[in-house]
């Protein structure tokens, strides 16, 4: 009986459910659009440069982080993600 316990546990914990992922405010209408920001690659990652990036893509905020970092798997429809590499420039632009 007790070699049981730990499959019933098993089957219960799958059974609960998991919180939705967060999303954009709908009453704001915020959300991120990379596509206008694929030119800014290559470029210094300055503030100047992270600031057209986040205005020109339409994000209520900015995760910059360089290639290789641990991230938290949190989605944000309105958060434009910032990859730089180690010499400054920036490899990537995504939103979530």
């Amino acid at each position: 009986m007790i070699r049981f316990i730990p499959i019933v546990l098993l089957a219960v914990a799958a059974c609960t459910q998991t919180p939705a992922p967060a999303t954009a405010d709908p009453a704001s209408g915020a959300q991120c659009d990379a596509t206008p920001v694929q030119n800014l690659i290559g470029q210094p990652d300055d503030p100047a440069t992270v600031d057209r990036a986040k205005a020109a893509s339409g994000a209520r905020t900015v995760r910059r982080y360089e290639t290789g970092s641990a991230l938290t798997m949190d989605f944000r429809p309105d958060r434009l993600n910032v990859e730089v590499d180690a010499g400054g420039k920036i490899v990537k632009l995504s939103c979530g």
